[in-house]
């Protein structure tokens, strides 16, 4: 295992920086410049990389180092990447089955008010996103949201916000709700029962965002015309939406039983959706169905964002930046800095900031559990504080594209800032002063 080298000081450690900000500021402002986010994002993650190439060869460095670290990106990247790509699939299938527009009718046909659907669609997300993750809960759940009304942004808008914030909220008392509570469970960090004791400050914390979002959700009820026939769920619909959830359980099974990465098990329960529908293709019925349609509408901007993004934060944690954090949890303590720990996750991403802690591994204090369990907290909760903070907001925003935008989320960030700051004070409550947990 190699030491950390420090090159944040060298030239190629401060062009990185640069470039990374530079990259970061375009994702940001996307509405601006009318850039989609991951041409920035690949930008940037590609382009460290092959600077710091080019300062390991004309230094005469060993280049087998930069390798084997590339080699460990590349597979970590891709576990995220093949996950999604999977579930995404899924979902285009499900909507290609009207199986969304069916659950919209059923929804806008009851005569549910816009408020009430906004409640509805934030309460499936919060306890969805425990078993099914949180991407895959948002992308379903946006795409919901889309259907019931495509055009009324004042609904679309605190809804998308509520289902990206439920869901992060959702996934964090559970060791497989979110990729960061994955990593700190497989790290042995906590016990599966103690990540279930955050259920209290996951609930409160989005309950009072959701509260306040609520008030500025439009009264009335979405369009609906009562000669409008009634959607049912097409033929394989039904089948699909049983394959989609085995193909859940066998990425949890994967990874807890069979020592496997979680996508392997999502990539098996691809192979299983394709065996499904060249059995539907080949019986008597008239319906064909091709998977490879539905793989070319996935939001593959929102792949490739996350394989830059990932690989930009790779690139700066190789230069050094990222072992930053012992020193920060010395000068300041674990509380503060675990805190502080959520709002970083808004910024850069919550994998990699968790991944940077867990490498770390900074003395917690006295109090270890309790403070690993607030990171945990902080990082799922935080990474709603900003669209792309957590890979469910990022998912929300390739489905609902040019509607739940970063400037759009920045309006009614200060809900979301609201519901954080009640989360961490139910924890130290819960875990400090009542010590349960």
């Amino acid at each position: 295992m190699h030491e950390q080298i420090d090159l944040t000081m060298t030239w190629v450690g401060i062009l990185s920086l640069v470039i990374f900000v530079v990259g970061y500021y375009f994702i940001a402002a996307e509405d601006k410049y009318h850039i989609n986010k991951a041409k920035p994002a690949l930008l940037t993650g590609t382009g460290i990389f092959m600077l710091i190439g080019v300062y390991f060869a004309m230094n005469g460095l060993d280049g087998h180092r930069l390798e084997t670290e590339v080699e460990h990106l590349i597979m970590e990247i891709a576990e995220i990447f093949f996950f999604l790509m999977v579930a995404m699939t899924y979902i285009e299938g499900m909507i290609d089955r009207g199986v969304f527009s069916a659950l919209r009718y059923r929804l806008v046909s009851k005569g549910y008010s816009y408020k009430k659907l906004f409640w509805i669609t934030g309460i499936l997300a919060f306890f969805i996103s425990p078993v099914a993750d949180n991407l895959t809960t948002a992308l379903i759940l946006s795409t919901v949201l889309i259907t019931i009304d495509k055009e009324n942004k004042l609904f679309l808008v605190p809804g998308a916000i509520n289902i990206v914030v439920a869901a992060n909220a959702g996934g964090a008392w559970s060791p497989f709700g979110d990729i960061t509570t994955l990593m700190v469970w497989v790290d042995g960090k906590g016990a599966f029962n103690e990540f279930l004791y955050l259920f209290p400050a996951s609930i409160l914390g989005w309950g009072v965002t959701a509260y306040l979002l609520s008030r500025v959700v439009p009264e009335g009820e979405p369009p609906f015309n009562a000669d409008e026939e009634k959607v049912e769920i097409l033929e394989g619909g039904k089948q699909i939406i049983a394959l989609f959830a085995l193909t859940i359980v066998l990425a949890v099974v994967s990874h807890q039983l069979l020592h496997l990465p979680a996508m392997w098990g999502m990539m098996f329960g691809l192979a299983l959706l394709k065996m499904y529908t060249h059995y539907i293709n080949r019986s008597a019925s008239e319906t064909q169905i091709n998977v490879f349609s539905w793989i070319s509408k996935i939001e593959n901007d929102t792949l490739l964002f996350f394989f830059g993004i990932l690989a930009a934060v790779g690139g700066l944690h190789f230069l050094g930046f990222l072992e930053y954090f012992t020193a920060l949890y010395k000068e300041f303590g674990p509380t503060a800095v675990n805190i502080g720990v959520g709002f970083l996750s808004a910024v850069v991403d919550n994998v990699p900031v968790m991944s940077a802690v867990l490498k770390s591994n900074p003395d917690m204090g006295v109090n270890a559990q309790e403070q690993w369990m607030l990171v945990t907290l902080t990082a799922g909760v935080g990474g709603s504080l900003i669209s792309f903070g957590s890979a469910a907001g990022v998912g929300v925003m390739g489905k609902l594209h040019g509607i739940y935008t970063f400037a759009a989320h920045m309006k009614y960030a200060w809900t979301v800032l609201v519901g954080y700051i009640v989360s961490v004070s139910i924890w130290y409550f819960q875990f400090i002063f009542l010590h349960i947990g």
